[in-house]
């Protein structure tokens, strides 16, 4: 038992003891996913607060996730045909400046609703390209025995963040205003900047591209691939629901905090950290397991919708809380492992579109849900729009057990 522990304890950060370019890469998000967290949080407290309607932190979210519905499905094609190093640093730096523009007019004190709306449409569109990107260096950084590894531990920083984030944000806010937050966050940026620039592109793994596609063209070999493959397209059916239909958090955790539970940005901090505390969790277990499982999937989508259920009559902070740390734990197992094994089971040159498939089907839709979200807290509160989800989550997930029940569960494991 005890060396059970020990060997699983050393699967959790193989990544990070292997591989020197992804550790510069892992310190430097360190510190830059905890400024994105608490931009995400100022972002839409700030449009609650300038408008006081849960529809206009949909229509937030609509601004965030239209690029990816109008872009995503060429993001993958481009990334297979640029070097993902270069990529993510020309991301990032146009991050940064995005961030930086945000912070002046807050600080200044002339924010309107329209400005953040501009800005954050602005960073989804960097983000169609930087997701795949980021996802694509991962792969060079570790080769494909340790992904797995490597998308957990990027999952449990992402999700370590958004505990930090969002704790430290609602209290910048609660003390000094949204301004510090987006000024933060603009910093933020050197150091993933600056753990870019140290690599060892040597010690990058190779791939095989081939010939560099079309963008048309490209396109639709990427398509194809997953229509072809049953395993593929079942994942991406269940990833594109629940990101559309169940994954709303960014609109109704203000909603929840401020209309709901009658609290303030403190309250939505801690709401945000809960929801992080158990996706980090469920991030470590998924590094610790060191592979990826269709099965995986299905248990965290199951419980995702079952949570949201519980979370649809509380009306207590604590209950909220606890019910919301379970949500996290589940959203990490069902995304982390969604997103190794379709980057295990895809070619070489056809994992750039293959990841952005993923993320088109986790953020493509989004504004479509997100605009459905803040319309049903509008109408009946957060109780009506978790109780869509949840129904919906669980609906999703037996029908894709109802699709797998007389075959065997495939699973996924690096050669």
């Amino acid at each position: 038992m005890t060396a059970a522990i020990l060997s699983l304890n050393r699967r959790t950060f193989a990544s990070l003891r292997k591989h020197r370019n992804y550790r510069l890469f892992f310190a430097g998000q360190v510190v830059s996913l905890t400024g994105t967290w608490m931009q995400r949080i100022a972002q839409a407290w700030l449009v609650l607060a300038l408008t006081r309607s849960p529809v206009a932190v949909g229509v937030l979210a609509l601004a965030q996730f239209l690029p990816f519905t109008v872009l995503g499905l060429f993001a993958g094609v481009v990334v297979d045909r640029l070097d993902a190093r270069r990529t993510v640093l020309v991301t990032q730096a146009t991050s940064m400046l995005l961030a930086s523009a945000l912070a002046a007019i807050a600080l200044a004190g002339v924010a309107r609703p329209w400005h953040v709306y501009a800005i954050a449409a602005l960073q989804g569109s960097v983000q169609v390209l930087d997701a795949p990107a980021r996802q694509a260096l991962t792969y060079r950084m570790v080769g494909r025995r340790e992904l797995p590894n490597a998308v957990a531990l990027n999952s449990s920083l992402f999700n370590a963040s958004r505990i930090l984030g969002p704790g430290v944000g609602g209290a910048i806010i609660a003390v000094a205003g949204v301004g510090f937050c987006f000024a933060f966050n603009a910093v933020s940026f050197l150091a993933v900047l600056a753990g870019l620039l140290a690599m060892r592109e040597d010690e990058l793994f190779p791939v095989e591209r081939g010939e560099r596609p079309q963008i048309l063209r490209g396109m639709r070999e990427g398509l194809a691939y997953a229509r072809a493959s049953r395993r593929v397209l079942l994942t991406l059916v269940v990833v594109l629901v629940l990101s559309t239909f169940c994954f709303n958090f960014n609109v109704l955790l203000p909603v929840l905090a401020r209309q709901t539970l009658h609290g303030g940005p403190e309250v939505f901090g801690i709401l945000s950290a809960c929801f992080g505390a158990g996706a980090l969790v469920g991030a470590l277990v998924s590094a610790g397991l060191g592979r990826a499982s269709l099965r995986a999937v299905l248990v965290g989508a199951g419980g995702f919708g079952l949570l949201e259920l519980l979370l649809a009559p509380s009306r207590s902070t604590l209950a909220c809380a606890l019910i919301l740390f379970g949500i996290g734990l589940c959203f990490t197992v069902w995304t982390s492992n969604s997103n190794s094994s379709l980057q295990l089971g895809a070619p070489d040159h056809l994992r750039g579109r293959v990841v952005g498939l993923y993320y088109y089907c986790f953020n493509g839709l989004g504004p479509v849900g997100g605009l459905l979200a803040g319309c049903l807290a509008a109408r009946g509160g957060t109780s009506l729009a978790f109780l869509a989800s949840g129904l919906t989550g669980v609906a999703v997930t037996a029908i894709a057990l109802a699709q797998l029940r007389t075959r065997p569960w495939p699973r996924f494991t690096a050669s």
